[in-house]
């Protein structure tokens, strides 16, 4: 009888942590994927009850200064439903359920740079993400002042005629708004 609980323990623990697995990389190995390979992610076109669009002003590359939709990479082992969890607590500081999303449909972002890319050295690599859009409204209850800082160094409320014509606001951001983008 203990065995079979052992088991079911070890059992258990396995399952839990393929679940829950959150695959990060070392530097070089993540460098040589972003040099060798796209990038698959979730975008969020993030709304109030007003309609208006939730940007955050990015601190590193690709992108760095740009206003930009949150986001982020679905990571090694991560399903969708749970990449999407741990992107809305990492993005937004409140954890959501896919379900609550509208699926936006897929697109492809390419930049000339990524978080590797060193002005001194001249050392350049491109990044390519293959991009799951998704739409949610952020609850009321979330204050502007209290979402995460880690890749945003400022957050602004946007409408979608004030993003689109905005020089500041990032093409791939546009996109999500321009029905001529995207695959599906």
């Amino acid at each position: 009888m203990s065995g079979s609980w052992l088991i079911r323990i070890l059992f258990a623990v396995k399952a839990f942590n393929h679940r829950g697995a959150k695959m990060r990389l070392d530097k070089q190995t993540f460098k040589t994927v972003i040099d060798s390979t796209p990038l698959i992610s979730i975008d969020l076109v993030v709304r109030d009850e007003a309609g208006r669009v939730l940007l955050g002003q990015r601190l590193n590359r690709p992108a760095q200064g740009f206003w930009f939709v949150p986001g982020g990479r679905i990571l090694k082992d991560e399903s969708l439903v749970d990449a999407f969890k741990r992107l809305t607590l990492d993005e937004l500081g409140i954890e959501l359920e896919i379900s609550s999303a509208r699926y936006l449909g897929l697109y492809e972002h390419f930049y000339a740079d990524s978080i590797f890319t060193d002005d001194v050295s001249g050392v350049n690599i491109s990044t390519h993400y293959v991009v799951n859009g998704f739409e949610v409204v952020l609850p009321a209850a979330v204050k502007q002042d209290q979402l995460p800082d880690e890749q945003h160094g400022d957050y602004h409320w946007f409408t979608e005629g004030e993003l689109m014509a905005s020089d500041q606001v990032h093409v791939h951001s546009k996109w999500y708004f321009d029905k001529e983008k995207g695959f599906l």
